[in-house]
């Protein structure tokens, strides 16, 4: 009897996180996912990246190039890195579905992972999502005032996303002049970016000019201590 016991004492624990990860499944599979991937099926091709079970070896190397490649850009902007968040990979749609993923390319999820489609398994992608929780990860609570179209602008210039904003070098780097005032909160940036193609290339270019206006990169690493300010 007292050995039965013993053994449901020491499954307590167990079945707890069972049950924990159960219930966020539920209602909250992305979070489910972060904290459990080989619950949802994914298998772990290197350190801190899970990607969709059945891949190749092809497949698997063509992520971790990803995952390299989209560390060191935004390690290349910042100057180093102080976030390491998991990445999760799905090659098809199901996959990402079961992980809580919608029609995005790509999400961070609670500044500790990111979660790509099959349309967003680049380097771009991957280093967006990353480069949001990179600069949350510095700003900690200040990152609350942070406009959402700054966040989005500089995670299009960290990437070097070609689609929406120019290369260093190019002149002005601006592609798309914003005109008027850009979504403040994610609920507006939301719509706004439904509504807009433009608006990720809008929101590179005021984020862009803020850049130039506040001393380039020291402007945002400056943001840690003094918050936004405009």
């Amino acid at each position: 009897m007292r050995r039965r016991r013993w053994m449901w004492v020491a499954a307590g624990p167990v079945v707890l996180i069972v049950a924990a990860v159960a219930v966020l499944a539920f209602g909250y599979p992305s979070v489910a996912a972060t904290a459990c991937p080989r619950c949802f099926s994914l298998v772990e091709a290197s350190d801190g990246l899970y990607v969709e079970g059945g891949l190749d070896e092809t497949q698997h190397q063509t992520m971790i190039r990803v995952r390299s490649d989209a560390d060191q850009r935004v390690a290349e902007f910042y100057g180093g890195r102080e976030s390491d968040p998991m990445l999760l990979a799905c090659f098809t749609d199901d996959c990402y579905r079961r992980i809580g993923g919608g029609g995005e390319r790509g999400v961070a999820v609670l500044n500790r992972a990111v979660m790509l489609s099959p349309r967003g398994l680049d380097v771009v992608i991957a280093s967006h999502e990353m480069a949001h929780v990179e600069f949350d990860r510095r700003l900690g609570d200040r990152a609350d005032g942070v406009p959402q179209w700054f966040d989005e602008g500089l995670a299009v210039i960290v990437s070097k996303d070609g689609r929406n904003i120019r290369p260093p070098g190019a002149g002005d780097r601006c592609k798309v002049e914003p005109t008027g005032a850009l979504p403040v909160t994610l609920q507006d940036w939301l719509a706004a970016a439904t509504a807009d193609d433009q608006m990720y290339a809008k929101a590179a270019c005021q984020t862009y000019r803020w850049l130039d206006a506040h001393g380039g990169k020291q402007g945002v690493l400056d943001l840690a201590t003094t918050g936004w300010r405009g």
